[in-house]
């Protein structure tokens, strides 16, 4: 990561982090490819920013991708916010175990799978209510359902801090559910294919927690880009300098709460690329942060014009 003792209120001369969901963001949302943002990824591995992936994936799921985009030295956020992990270089000595068989620190910032589904067959019953999680799924329903291999579906099952659920009811008995979930201490939160229940977690806080990790490990206060498309990434994008909503295959709503926003023309990862080049690819003046009071409004900007 980059050594920067510069002032923080000089953006241009801050370290950087990049912070990005993974399915309809830097993977496609139906091929998962991420070949456009390839040129993207490979400026920001060789400038020493790091990209690091918040994902509904599963740790299982999340460790074979970081090798193949070239994020191995990056942490991660899975599960919507349940855990982080941490590569060496973001370990703090008195505050995390020892790096695992593969290398890297597990932090747990939610609960555990096994009280949410109990949770969830709970309220099921007493709700009289519909739904089918990942876990109730079969492997061939899973394939047909997300589009991903079978090897990549039996990882996706890995659960260890949220559970995916398909709703099968009108979503004005989804108010119920939520409440029943937050007397338990649960969330329900939208993503661009399955709702997910995690516990008090979520992006937002998550990537807050990574910021200031890096803050302390590095004394210098990070410039943070970050980019998503779905419900579940608002929190992400409110908890940043800079953000981006890419473009969706979907019709939700996606409005962060974000004074410097660009909302990208094309989806997946060609948003993506599109996104970091709005604001870490053009004119000098592009890298401000609402944190030192300039901050750039292109809310709602989905033309792909760029201000003058």
């Amino acid at each position: 990561m980059p050594s920067n003792s510069a002032s923080p209120y000089d953006p241009a001369q801050r370290p950087r982090l990049v912070f990005t969901d993974l399915d309809g963001s830097l993977l496609d949302h139906h091929s998962y490819d991420w070949s456009p943002a390839r040129p993207w990824l490979d400026r920001l591995k060789a400038e020493g920013v790091p990209v690091i992936p918040v994902t509904s994936k599963t740790r299982s799921e999340i460790l074979p991708l970081r090798r193949e985009l070239g994020l191995e030295d990056a942490p991660f956020i899975a599960e919507n916010g349940a855990l982080a992990g941490l590569p060496p270089a973001w370990c703090h000595a008195r505050l995390d175990r020892g790096p695992g068989p593969d290398g890297l620190a597990i932090r747990t910032l939610g609960v555990d799978i096994g009280f949410i589904r109990k949770r969830l067959s709970v309220w099921r019953e007493r709700l009289g209510i519909r739904f089918t999680t990942m876990s109730e799924m079969s492997l061939e329903e899973l394939v047909d359902f997300t589009g991903l291999a079978e090897p990549e579906a039996r990882l996706a099952r890995l659960r260890e801090g949220s559970e995916p659920l398909i709703w099968e009811e009108a979503d004005e008995r989804l108010a119920a559910f939520r409440e029943g979930l937050e007397g338990d201490g649960l969330r329900l939160v939208r993503g661009g294919r399955f709702w997910h229940v995690t516990g008090d977690c979520h992006k937002g806080r998550a990537v807050a927690w990574l910021i200031d990790r890096f803050e302390a490990l590095r004394g210098s206060r990070p410039l943070t880009l970050a980019l998503g498309d779905g419900p579940n990434d608002i929190a992400m994008l409110e908890a940043v300098d800079q953000a981006v909503v890419i473009r969706g295959c979907h019709d939700l709503s996606v409005s962060p709460d974000q004074p410097s926003l660009y909302c990208s023309v094309a989806t997946g990862p060609a948003g993506w690329a599109e996104g970091v080049a709005y604001w870490w690819g053009r004119a000098h003046r592009r890298l401000t942060s609402a944190a030192a009071g300039v901050t750039e409004t292109v809310r709602g900007e989905r033309t792909g014009r760029v201000p003058a």
